[in-house]
């Protein structure tokens, strides 16, 4: 599935105009990179995800193919196929290809076709929910953070991508309920909205804990519950309320 259309943003189409072969040409050498950015360089860290466990072939192929040096600073972009994470500004961080594997490969078992993702951040792990899923509608509190990763979107032409700037915790009571939610920051306990808001059959990603003692935990729900099970033990931003511009 692969998704590069103009992006969708609430309810309004955010139309990117007619582009020309010259102008995809130079999108595709931006996308492909050279030297630290360069396919040899994605080919080896795809290596190091299998080698760490990862299996879905799909997402193995999507991280392999997106672009993720156009997500980081210009500075930090010969360290973006590391497997690490990076900062991008207002105390956030672009994750850590492994943990984006991670948690997308869990959230995909229960093969959801509407997915909300809590913290859009740099938009990089927006980009590869929308080249899996049908839909994406993402909620970021920075509004800075939201205008960088829409004008990404825009250029990939990312057309089944919804962004709200919302408080995370509160979810997208609107578009409610999703077969998928996927959290990007830690709370300290899960939200009950996040909870409200999940499908019977979806399933919730969610790092969740104190700095120092975090858990990725996936929360599945049945006709009469939800079943949890910790993954890994990780280390994530928290989840902040408010808004800030």
């Amino acid at each position: 599935m692969n998704h590069w259309r103009p992006l969708v943003t609430g309810s309004r189409h955010c139309s990117s105009g007619t582009v020309s072969k010259n102008e995809d040409l130079v999108m595709n050498q931006k996308y492909q990179g050279i030297g630290m950015t360069s396919q040899r360089t994605r080919d080896r860290l795809i290596q190091r995800l299998v080698d760490e466990g990862i299996k879905n072939q799909r997402v193995l192929d999507v991280i392999r193919n997106t672009p993720r040096h156009i997500f980081v600073d210009e500075a930090l972009a010969s360290r973006s196929y590391e497997d690490t994470a990076l900062p991008i500004g207002h105390g956030q961080t672009i994750s850590q290809p492994f943990i984006v594997a991670r948690m997308t490969e869990a959230l995909l078992a229960t093969d959801p076709h509407k997915v909300l993702e809590v913290g859009t951040g740099s938009g990089y792990q927006t980009a590869v929910l929308a080249q899996l899923v049908d839909e994406v509608y993402s909620v970021e509190r920075i509004r800075p953070l939201q205008e960088q990763a829409r004008r990404r979107f825009i250029e990939m032409r990312l057309g089944n991508i919804r962004l709200n700037l919302s408080d995370g915790g509160w979810g997208w009571e609107e578009h409610a309920p999703f077969d998928g939610i996927l959290v990007t920051a830690a709370p300290v306990e899960i939200p009950q909205s996040l909870l409200d808001q999940l499908a019977v059959g979806g399933r919730l990603v969610i790092p969740v804990g104190p700095r120092g003692n975090q858990q990725l935990v996936q929360v599945t729900r049945t006709e009469s519950g939800f079943d949890h099970e910790t993954l890994d033990m990780v280390s994530f931003v928290p989840l902040l309320s408010g808004l800030e511009n």
